[in-house]
């Protein structure tokens, strides 16, 4: 018997959303390859759109990283110093 395919709905691009938006498509996505329900393309579809959306998430993890290391520095009288966190054209 064959396996149920679904329509592919227009999902947003993942540089488009938020992390919070990011990762709750990319759990859905997880949660439909998890049912098993989707037929050989369709699952690979997913997964190729799953791996957008982890690279946005990891992406936007990194950022916050840095941001937060500028933000605690330390000087040599124990205050804290902080620098400008500066985007360039290659992280956005």
């Amino acid at each position: 018997m064959a396996k149920k395919t679904r329509k592919k709905r227009d999902a947003p691009a993942p540089e488009e959303l938020s992390f919070e938006e990011a990762l709750d498509r990319l759990e859905q996505i997880v949660h439909e390859l998890e049912e098993g329900e989707l037929g050989l393309e369709e699952a690979l579809a997913r997964y190729e759109e799953a791996v957008g959306y982890l690279k946005r998430c990891h992406g936007l993890l990194e950022k916050a990283q840095m941001r937060v290391e500028l933000l605690t520095g330390v000087n040599e009288q124990g205050q804290m110093e902080t620098e400008p966190f500066e985007e360039t054209e290659e992280e956005e």
